[in-house]
């Protein structure tokens, strides 16, 4: 077994390279990397978990077979030499106990439900037919949109990007040495924009209708009957760079459960990533536990992603009809402030005028800052002190940018790009009234592990009340 991978059984292990040696399977998993003419749209293939001492590293779509030989599970890129990739996640995420999913997955599709319909009901209004994946612990729903397209030109009015993001897009990346772009990768960032409006409106449709909450990104929250657990609609793909994110890959093993340390049975038992075909979720759901149903399943079931451009133009215009998108030119008429000037703004941020719970986290940001219930903290109270959210993600960027031990490529890919999107995510879920504040409170927030536990003379009700009365904008 190589080092570092999941412990998987050397029965089921044998089992698996069985099923990847089928002739349908194989074809499938082709499919969804683009294959045309034999090569892959798809710019590379990687390890879907990696990790401290298993670094993310980009392999050629070629090296595919010999990554699933050596790791068992793959994904593949979000960059796509042909097209842009539309791509949406919905799963459980359960912070006491995080293989709860897995151990008990008709429950965990109870509690998904609500928000999976309304996806793919906001889907539907707008005409597109994603492909439609299960995972052991969720939903992915995949589209693409293809380069040169009206839609794609139209994303790329609706992107910005930083002079960082500029730069590393016009630099060369592994595995070939190619570049991303600013075409493709202004238009990833307006892609992000009209999803995240998507997912506004998918969270107000299915709001009240599960018995956990529902969130955008895993947003850790206070204990329930079951533990502390959410269904997360989660788009941090747009937190980093479009050359540093994959998704996993249909027809392939999905070993999240050794990764989060669930008990052997759990392990042990086998779980395929599969397509949903013409709406049946239960023929799905029936193969993905047997590698031969699995296989068999495959004979029937594509995996190519669908076009859908023309029916994203739709998407796009009911994003510019938002008061998302109102809110967002609001964010992106400041900027924040360089590099060079973070010694004479952010570093003099008086502290000490903070509760406790927010200054802990600039004051000891490593590793309180990767988590987002911790940034939704951040933002939260400083956007009820008046701070612009703009400034806000540049105060957080200026803390992801000095040596606090950080991991490059572990913990984030880019600052600036990681402390815009969550910032930008939170304020907006502010500004728009979505962000109710009910747990914007100083008992949530010991339930969620983030107070200190020491008496700071704040409320977090009050700062709740100058959010509310001041709209969320700064």
């Amino acid at each position: 077994m190589t080092a570092g991978r999941a412990a998987v059984p050397q029965e089921p292990e044998d089992r698996l390279h069985r099923y990847y040696a089928d002739p349908a399977v194989r074809r499938r998993i082709g499919e969804y990397l683009g294959s045309r003419s034999g090569e892959a749209t798809a710019v590379f293939v990687s390890d879907p978990a990696p990790a401290r001492d298993r670094p993310f590293q980009p392999l050629p779509a070629g090296k595919l077979w010999e990554l699933l030989d050596a790791r068992l599970e793959a994904a593949r890129s979000l960059w796509d030499r042909a097209s842009l990739i539309a791509h949406l996640d919905l799963e459980h995420v359960h912070f006491d106990r995080p293989w709860e999913p897995l151990a008990d997955p008709e429950r965990s599709e109870r509690l998904q439900r609500p928000l999976a319909d309304a996806l793919a009901g906001i889907l539907a209004e707008h005409g597109i037919a994603p492909l439609h994946l299960l995972t052991g612990r969720g939903h992915h729903f995949v589209w693409r949109i293809e380069r040169g397209s009206r839609a794609c030109r139209e994303l790329a009015a609706l992107g910005t990007l930083s002079e960082n993001l500029r730069r590393l897009y016009a630099t060369p990346q592994p595995p070939f040495g190619e570049a991303v772009g600013e075409e493709l990768g202004v238009a990833q960032q307006g892609l992000g924009k009209v999803l995240e409006a998507l997912a506004h409106r998918a969270l107000a449709l299915a709001a009240g209708r599960s018995a956990v909450p529902l969130q955008l990104t895993a947003v850790t929250v206070g204990p329930g009957p079951n533990g502390r657990e959410i269904v997360s609609l989660d788009l941090s793909q747009f937190g980093d760079p479009l050359h540093d994110r994959g998704i996993r890959i249909p027809f392939t093993a999905y070993l999240k459960g050794a990764h989060l340390g669930a008990p052997p049975e759990v392990q042990e038992r086998p779980l395929v990533v599969l397509p949903v075909v013409a709406g049946d979720e239960r023929a799905a759901r029936a193969a993905m536990h047997d590698l031969d149903l699995a296989a068999a399943f495959a004979r029937r079931a594509a995996a190519a992603i669908p076009e859908a451009s023309r029916a994203t133009e739709d998407l796009i215009a009911a994003y510019l009809d938002s008061d998302l998108a109102a809110f967002h030119a609001l964010y992106e008429a400041v900027e924040p402030e360089p590099p060079e000037r973070w010694p004479e703004i952010y570093d003099r941020l008086d502290l000490s005028v903070l509760p406790l719970c927010a200054r802990r986290v600039l004051e000891e940001p490593n590793d309180l800052l990767l988590q987002p219930a911790v940034i939704q903290l951040v933002v939260r109270t400083l956007l009820a002190e008046g701070w612009h959210p703009r400034h806000i993600a540049g105060l957080i960027a200026s803390k992801y940018g000095r040596d606090h031990g950080w991991l490059p490529g572990i913990h984030f890919h880019d600052p600036g790009v990681r402390a815009d999107f969550y910032v930008r995510l939170f304020a907006g879920l502010v500004a728009t009234g979505l962000d109710e504040l009910v747990d914007f409170n100083c008992q949530s927030t010991r339930e969620k592990g983030l107070c200190p536990g020491l008496a700071c003379g704040w409320d977090l009700r009050n700062l709740a009340g100058c959010l509310c009365e001041g709209g969320g904008h700064g």
